[in-house]
């Protein structure tokens, strides 16, 4: 892959999609370079939604795959940046 392709995952409702989340990121972990996930701690419960930016590496097709899958969730919202 010679292009850049970060994508950005809001996950609204962290209690009813995170664990969905986590099954397609780990499916498509070969696929992901770097994970960071962010969300704001509201004491004294953690917030109930969060962002994970992914940037992605390897076969495109599995990386839009793995966008497709995570669109298709819901309460999830992604969007993408392609360099």
């Amino acid at each position: 892959m010679n292009e850049i392709r970060v994508l950005g995952v809001l996950v609204e409702s962290r209690t009813e999609a995170a664990q969905k989340v986590q099954e397609i990121l780990t499916k498509y972990g070969c696929s992901i370079r770097t994970r960071l996930g962010l969300h704001t701690l509201d004491m004294p419960d953690c917030s109930s939604c969060g962002l994970i930016i992914l940037e992605l590496t390897g076969n495109q097709d599995e990386c839009i795959r793995l966008e497709n899958e995570l669109w298709a969730l819901d309460g999830v919202k992604v969007r993408k940046m392609v360099f």
